[in-house]
């Protein structure tokens, strides 16, 4: 058993094992299709993963969920550059992420990612931090939906701090500033919560939010899938999804920590781009008409906003 100052990375292993099983279960279940192949694989440097996927089913037109636990001799540069004191250390990194991708344009795409890292060297006390957190992207904005998003999300974080909503808050200003592209002036969606470097509480408190906010992920999503799946739609929804589609790419390869780490650690690369969308547009300096539905996405859902405050609202 593990104490609050002594990391079990097993415990934390079998937790995230589990937690792939049951969300490809329940997506699974949601899409009714042929559901998901696993491909499991081995990273030569050590460690490995298997990667979940789903591909051409009836609700999500693509799907990953990966889990992967790897460890080698020193940390990429994309961990250890804001820790210099990191570098040369020994490490294990392990999570599950997932993005799922809707056929139909009116039901958003969904993200989510909780990880483990600890660095160790002889002699020394081992460094180690939880992240991870959830976020929406809508191609078509509803207010019932991105309210219930971030209601499960407060959820998620009460009871881990006093005050009110105070860790949610936090939580939701950061991931707003984390899923933003700069270069495009804009955020990638309606957000979430996203954490990193969490260990202040001790290995037990913090691996207990970590998990709260991965068990909060389903609660969020399935009944916004369940309430969309079946609006009608136009190839001109279709259109603009492929279009929108193209930051949730950029986004990916310019940004992401996660993605950046994959690739500077070894990682298998199937399995860190099984984010990226199936089918994506660019059009060279477009925007939509004012008034549209498309426009509407613009002005009122793809700004920070307070989602939990009617007046905001």
């Amino acid at each position: 058993m593990s104490t609050p100052d002594q990391p079990d990375s097993g415990d934390v292993r079998a937790y995230l094992l589990d937690l792939q099983d049951r969300i490809c279960d329940a997506l699974a279940a949601e899409d009714g299709g042929a559901g998901f192949r696993e491909d499991a694989w081995e990273r030569p440097e050590g460690g490995g993963g298997r990667s979940r996927i789903l591909e051409g089913g009836e609700v999500f037109e693509k799907g990953g969920i990966n889990f992967s636990h790897v460890y080698g001799k020193a940390l990429p540069p994309s961990a250890s550059a804001n820790r210099p004191e990191l570098a040369g250390r020994g490490f294990q990194a392990m999570g599950v992420s997932l993005v799922m991708h809707p056929r139909n344009p009116y039901v958003p795409t969904s993200h989510m990612n909780v990880r483990f890292f600890i660095a160790e060297k002889d002699g020394e006390a081992p460094v180690w931090w939880f992240g991870g957190g959830f976020d929406l992207t809508p191609y078509y904005g509803n207010d019932e939906d991105v309210i219930h998003w971030h209601r499960t999300a407060r959820d998620a974080c009460a009871g881990f701090e006093d005050g009110d909503d105070a860790l949610y808050r936090r939580c939701k200003d950061w991931c707003d500033r984390y899923f933003y592209l700069r270069h495009r002036d804009e955020p990638r969606g309606v957000g979430g919560l996203f954490f990193d470097d969490l260990n202040d509480w001790g290995f037990e408190r913090s691996f207990a939010f970590m998990r709260s906010v991965a068990e909060h992920y389903l609660p969020g999503y399935r009944p916004i899938v369940a309430r969309r799946k079946q609006v009608p739609y136009t190839s001109r929804e279709r259109d603009f999804q492929r279009y929108r589609r193209g930051r949730y790419v950029e986004f990916n390869l310019v940004y992401d920590r996660g993605t950046l780490f994959g690739l500077q650690s070894g990682g298998r690369t199937e399995s860190i781009l099984m984010s990226l969308p199936p089918e994506v547009t660019w059009r060279y300096d477009w925007a939509p008409e004012p008034g549209t539905p498309e426009h509407i996405l613009y002005e009122r859902y793809l700004v920070p906003r307070d989602w939990l405050d009617p007046s905001a609202c």
